[in-house]
């Protein structure tokens, strides 16, 4: 009888120790992931006032809705305009930035993506550089005058 006995405590407790395992197991959650072709934008060299937009696009690689929850960058001069409704898995979305090129100088800016993803903080980076325009050389004025003498 005790044989009996220890034999079926031995088994409610190997039991249990199964089924503190399944529970104790991760489960797969479903969880959107965004992913990037580019995490930088390099405009070169531009000159003032010319166009400063410029486009990230990427995918919701995860397999549940990414919501993107804010875009914001590191100065006024960059203005970031990103989707706000919900890109199902497998889609593809872009974020736009317009930077004010009426700055001259050194472009080095972030842009900080934030959403529900696993990954959720991404920063991207606008760099380049923006010259002043050359000045527009005026004609030369070589008409002589109608009233002048011959000589």
């Amino acid at each position: 009888m005790k044989k009996i006995f220890s034999i079926a405590v031995l088994m409610v407790f190997a039991l249990s120790l199964s089924a503190q395992d399944e529970a104790g197991k991760p489960q797969k959650v479903k969880e959107p992931e965004i992913t990037f072709e580019t995490l930088e934008h390099d405009y070169g060299q531009i000159l003032q006032n010319d166009n400063g937009e410029c486009e990230f696009r990427f995918k919701n690689t995860g397999k549940a809705d990414l919501i993107l929850t804010n875009c914001r960058s590191s100065c006024g001069c960059t203005v970031p305009e990103w989707p706000h409704e919900p890109i199902a898995p497998g889609k593809k979305a872009s974020i736009k930035v317009k930077y004010n090129t009426g700055r001259l100088g050194v472009i080095n800016k972030s842009i900080t993506v934030e959403s529900n993803a696993t990954n959720n903080r991404v920063v991207l980076t606008i760099k380049g550089n923006v010259s002043a325009r050359p000045a527009e050389a005026s004609p030369e004025n070589s008409a002589t005058p109608l009233n002048t003498p011959n000589n």
